[in-house]
């Protein structure tokens, strides 16, 4: 199959590539308004008990939470000056109606917390009319430019601002990183090819993808809800494996021009080597990154299926266009001068590297296993928290606004639980106030609650607001949430129990149910597509405790850089003290299936060599000869897209181009150049066992190249 590609590639190049410049300008116009149709959010999930208790909130008693939250300050007057009153209410009065439902302020409320601690600030909370998110989004925006005053300082923050901002700061962020990137990786791919031709292509291909994940996120959000906060994962994806695949497919088709084949062979055989090894590649990485989907939130689902599109597109661009553009210019993508160590591979370096490390297996496995495990020891102590404000930098409107609302207003500062109580009878009536009555009784008799009361009464639903102490997003919180949840309701009602801290434990709960089959997904499929690449039971349960050796030290990474504050000054971030709760289970997914992509080039070369020769010692030695420089090379281009993308503003992205960073140095350095070969020479002819019941199954359905790789060799795939 893949040597027909091949064949076509070459006989329809230009057709390919006119359509792929086709393809770059309609995706470009059509992508570029990505971010218009995106969703806001998706952190929730609306089958949580706090989803559906803000469901019934709303409902019946209407929204009790502020959309947006507009800061006043004056220099010269207070808050009881006529003229600072006066100043504050056109701000606020002037708001259109059929934007806002309604709009809280010291004036009218006479609230002693909504004026700051110098009588020189106040705020005012804001809800923005709209059934959705997105909706009250849309209405915000079109009234945020209203949101000033000549007479005083006006700063706009809250959760609609907090999602105005990220959202501006990403674009600002990928439109940042693209510049940054795509520069930096030419000129490398300049100094690995030494052939400027050469290193444009992986640059166009990457290029594509940029566009074809873009447009395919806008295209996927047109049947379904994708979070905005997946556009950069997803560029990432796309931009980092485009580049990495064409990578493979340059080095492979000059290594067959080298050995003096002519260009349709060369590119038949590239095809079915290197291609090979990125079909196997990108299904891997995909499968992985498709185990994301097992969770009902919309944010790690949109990574789930944006990055599924990315990853196949960044396959397929490798696959059809750049294919196209080594029939295209052929010899002149040739390397002039032959490496040394290319007339007798297992003298090489990288062979060097291998043999010495193959001669103390057990001593260098130890100790590379040793040192994995010590950085990951940080991890062992990971604190889970939840996205605020402190994301953003602190230049940003929103930010600047809850700083100071934590400074000045320290009355105004709850996040209490918020039990909403359901009754067979009016709340208002007579049997009804008893049995509320009673059901606050027994929720403030409950250690650490502080206050609880009544807050709305409609129909036949009260809301009773707890008041706490402790931290909502943090284990006293949850425990405090299990406990309301574990008062009896009154006897002719239901409770729901929702608020920020409600929605956190839920939200653990729902990611300690899921999270096992994620990883089981993830570990049956990976095993599964290797075997079937490999022929062996033993080679992918090797590769996947690597993988998660190598996890580990990045996780411990990330914990002391970011948990720890370490670093800050030089990343420019703000430590919460935590990190957020998804960030570990979304560096996984992607970092697990971009350490198997290095894991499937480097296992087919030696392989390929085992299957010549038989040895297992020397198709090692030999394997690691010819991808070694690949890999290195791959995994410096894959860094920089992804360092380039860990300059952004945002924490959250900062903490996964970090961690994917760390993760990726690692397993293409000291996993794959030491712990690999140790690893192969320990285990000698066992890597490739597989029992007899299933060399039928891997005679019918196995990934592999048949043949000795003549002119008229194929690949089974």
């Amino acid at each position: 199959m893949l040597d027909l590609l091949g064949r076509l590639a070459h006989r329809a190049r230009w057709w390919v590539i006119a359509a792929a410049a086709v393809f770059l300008v309609a995706a470009g116009g059509w992508g570029a308004g990505a971010f218009d149709d995106l969703a806001v959010g998706g952190f929730t999930y609306a089958a949580s008990e706090s989803s559906r208790a803000d469901e019934v909130e709303r409902e019946a008693l209407g929204r009790n939470d502020a959309d947006v939250v507009v800061l006043f300050g004056s220099d010269r007057w207070t808050v009881e000056d006529p003229a600072y009153a006066d100043a504050a209410r056109r701000v606020l009065d002037g708001l259109p109606a059929d934007r806002v439902e309604g709009v809280t302020d010291y004036w009218r409320a006479k609230v002693p917390a909504l004026v700051g601690t110098d009588r020189h600030e106040t705020f005012a909370a804001v809800q923005i009319a709209g059934a959705t998110e997105n909706d009250r989004l849309t209405n915000y925006l079109a009234i945020k430019d209203r949101l000033t005053s000549p007479d005083l300082d006006v700063t706009v923050g809250g959760p609609l601002a907090l999602i105005d901002d990220v959202n501006s700061q990403s674009k600002a962020d990928l439109t940042r990183a693209e510049a940054l990137a795509l520069p930096i990786l030419f000129l490398l791919l300049v100094l690995i090819f030494r052939n400027l031709l050469a290193a444009l292509l992986p640059v166009a291909v990457g290029v594509l993808a940029i566009v074809g994940s873009l447009a395919g996120l806008r295209l996927l959000a047109q049947f379904t809800d994708i979070s905005i906060f997946a556009v950069n994962v997803v560029t990432l994806l796309g931009l980092g494996l485009a580049v990495d695949y064409s990578l493979f497919m340059v080095s492979r088709f000059r290594e067959e021009l080298g050995a003096g084949h002519p260009v349709p062979a060369a590119l038949r055989r590239t095809m079915v080597t290197a291609g090979r090894t990125i079909v196997v590649s990108a299904v891997t990485v995909a499968l992985a990154l498709a185990s994301l989907a097992v969770f009902p939130q919309v944010f790690l689902r949109s990574i789930a299926v944006g990055g599924v599109a990315a990853v196949l597109l960044a396959g397929f661009f490798a696959m059809t266009v750049m294919a196209a553009m080594l029939a295209l210019f052929g010899l002149r993508l040739r390397e002039r001068r032959r490496r040394p160590a290319e007339s007798d591979p297992n003298s090489g370096a990288w062979a060097r590297i291998a043999w010495t490390v193959m001669r103390r297996p057990v001593l260098v496995g130890g100790a590379v296993v040793a040192v994995l495990v010590v950085l990951g020891l940080p991890f062992l102590r990971i604190s889970y928290g939840w996205l605020d404000t402190r994301v953003l930098p602190a230049s940003a409107q929103s930010r600047q606004v809850q700083d100071a609302i934590e400074r000045s207003f320290p009355d105004s500062v709850t996040r209490p639980i918020e039990a909403i109580v359901t009754l067979d009878s009016p709340v208002t009536s007579s049997p009804g106030r008893e049995e509320i009555a009673a059901y606050v009784e027994r929720v403030a008799a409950l250690p650490g609650v502080r206050q609880a009361d009544v807050s709305g009464l409609a129909g036949d639903t009260a809301r009773v607001t707890v008041r706490f102490d402790a931290e909502p997003i943090s284990e006293q919180g949850r425990e405090l949430v299990d406990a309301v949840r574990g008062v009896a309701p009154p006897p002719s009602g239901t409770v729901l129990v929702g608020g920020d801290a409600a929605g956190f434990a839920d939200l653990m709960d729902m990611l300690a149910q899921r999270l096992p089959w994620m990883g089981l997904l993830v570990v049956v499929t990976t095993f599964v597509l290797l075997f079937l690449s490999f022929g062996s039971l033993v080679l992918p349960v090797k590769a996947i405790l690597m993988n998660v050796l190598s996890l580990t030290a990045a996780f411990g990474a990330v914990v002391w850089v970011f948990q720890d504050g370490h670093l800050d000054g030089l990343l420019r971030f703000t430590s919460t003290g935590n990190i957020d709760v998804v960030q570990p289970i979304l560096i996984f997914a992607v970092a697990f299936g971009l350490s198997m992509d290095y894991e499937v080039f480097l296992l087919s070369r030696i392989r390929e060599h085992y299957d010549l020769s038989g040895d297992n010692t020397e198709a090692v030695a030999v394997g690691l000869q010819r991808s070694g420089r690949i890999i290195t090379s791959a995994a410096l281009l894959l860094v920089v897209v992804i360092v380039s993308f860990a300059t952004a503003s945002v924490l959250v992205v900062k903490i996964i181009g970090v961690g994917l960073a760390l993760a990726v140095v690692v397993d293409a350095t000291i996993v794959r150049a030491l712990l690999m070969p140790a690893t192969m020479r320990l285990l000698g002819r066992l890597n490739w066992w597989v029992p007899g019941p299933l060399r039928p199954l891997y005679a019918r359905w196995g990934i592999r190249t048949e043949g000795g790789q003549p002119d008229g060799e194929r690949a089974a795939v």
